[in-house]
């Protein structure tokens, strides 16, 4: 087929930014001409693969600024918060940057939160396609969300679809101010308004949406936009050329029982608070061997020799070396440890967090704790039910075994080829 130039962008985390570059990886080996346009924070990594690398604002200084990721992962503010304090305020500049990268590309391709994609590609005339990461990215009646802001509206979801209907409305009605910098800045670019909420209801593609999720955690349904493609997940961790083990760690693992792996992704563990600390007790209470994936945090002090402490590793070379799982519920996350087909304890932030952790523990394969009541007494009871019961190994098995035979970026990459080459035909009619 003719050979596309496509414009990937995305802010937020490395859970953003890696299931983009397993479908860019696909897409340049089937030819295509790559870019990317994401925060300054990522170049190195854009540039390291041999993609062409466009800063796009706001810059993702939470990344070194705890307090700052803090904010962000408030459970009741953090989704307000970033769009109101960091997405917003920077609207011109974010589409004065991608305008920049894909004035001469043929489709851009966006991640969640880039809501300046769609008018970069109205203005330029060209097709753009939206991914939605998680579930709670559709806000559908018939298959609810649990909200970070109102979790206990999950309550009405066995209520049924009118019940559920007003929860979104009332989601909407909340969150309708924020849209109207998105609306200001339509109408100075001279392009029709929007019918409904940008952060909602019309925030997806016209031209394409793919959802980016295993399909275990949703099915379609018949509120989702009709142009969506459920393609799974697509992982990407850099482990691609990777084939060994750090020695430190290889000889751990070697040592004994596989141990509970203990992680905050890659946006929350800056602001871990009781986190690892709870997490080290629980472990030596349970007399469970442990692994700390710590990101910049220091490494904590006096551990046991059945306890080890590293900054990061691929989570494909060793969540399936676990027993046991202990997250935060990001997508990336989750995904990785539904592959690997072991069981959760999640501790939800904010954001998708909550829905995940919801959608986990319905699968059976997990249990679920608030992060407010993570201690090492807790943790330990949650953990002590997790390993005891048989069936959450069984359960877990058996979805990993569904969530590996699907390809998430063979299907991604189709329906976007699919969809480049239908705008070529019709500019030739």
């Amino acid at each position: 087929m003719t050979k596309s130039r496509i414009v990937f962008t995305t802010i937020g985390s490395l859970g953003d930014l890696h299931p983009k570059i397993a479908i860019a990886l696909e897409l340049r080996q089937r030819g295509h001409e790559i870019a990317f346009a994401t925060h300054k924070e990522y170049q190195a990594k854009i540039e390291t693969l041999g993609f062409e690398f466009h800063r796009m604002r706001p810059d993702n200084t939470a990344l070194d600024d705890p307090e700052e990721m803090a904010r962000m992962m408030d459970l009741k503010t953090g989704s307000e918060y970033i769009i109101k304090k960091w997405v917003c305020p920077v609207l011109r500049e974010t589409y004065s940057d991608l305008m920049d990268c894909a004035k001469n590309a043929d489709l851009i391709v966006a991640g969640e939160g880039v809501v300046v994609a769609g008018l970069v590609a109205e203005k330029l005339g060209i097709p753009w396609v939206s991914s939605a990461m998680a579930p709670i990215s559709f806000f559908s009646v018939f298959d609810p969300p649990v909200l970070p802001i109102f979790p206990f509206l999950a309550k009405l979801r066995g209520f049924g679809s009118i019940a559920n209907r007003g929860v979104i409305n009332f989601a909407k009605l909340v969150s309708k101010s924020w849209g109207e910098p998105i609306h200001q800045l339509r109408r100075e670019l001279n392009l029709p308004p929007l019918a409904g909420n940008p952060f909602i209801d019309d925030k997806f593609s016209p031209h394409l949406v793919i959802a980016l999720f295993p399909s275990v955690l949703a099915k379609p349904q018949l509120d989702w936009p009709a142009n969506t493609v459920l393609a799974g997940a697509t992982f990407y961790d850099g482990s691609q050329n990777k084939t060994d083990l750090e020695p430190k760690l290889k000889e751990f693992l070697d040592a004994g029982k596989p141990p509970i792996i203990f992680t905050l992704g890659s946006a929350a563990v800056m602001a871990p608070g009781n986190f690892y600390a709870a997490s080290i007790e629980a472990a030596k209470l349970l007399n469970k061997r442990a692994i700390l994936l710590i990101g910049k945090n220091a490494p904590p002090e006096h551990l046991s020799s059945d306890i080890i402490a590293i900054d990061y590793v691929p989570y494909s070379e060793i969540f399936p070396r676990a027993c046991a799982i202990v997250h935060q519920g990001g997508i990336g996350t989750t995904s990785q440890a539904l592959r690997a087909g072991i069981p959760t304890l999640v501790m939800p932030y904010s954001h998708d967090q909550p829905d995940n952790a919801a959608r986990l523990q319905r699968l059976g394969t997990a249990r679920v704790i608030p992060r407010k009541n993570y201690t090492a007494s807790s943790a330990v009871k949650e953990l002590g039910k997790l390993l005891a019961n048989p069936e959450y190994a069984k359960k877990a098995a058996e979805i990993g075994a569904i969530v590996r035979q699907e390809n998430g970026v063979i299907a991604a990459c189709n329906a976007i080829e699919k969809q480049s080459s239908v705008e070529r035909r019709s500019r030739f009619l």
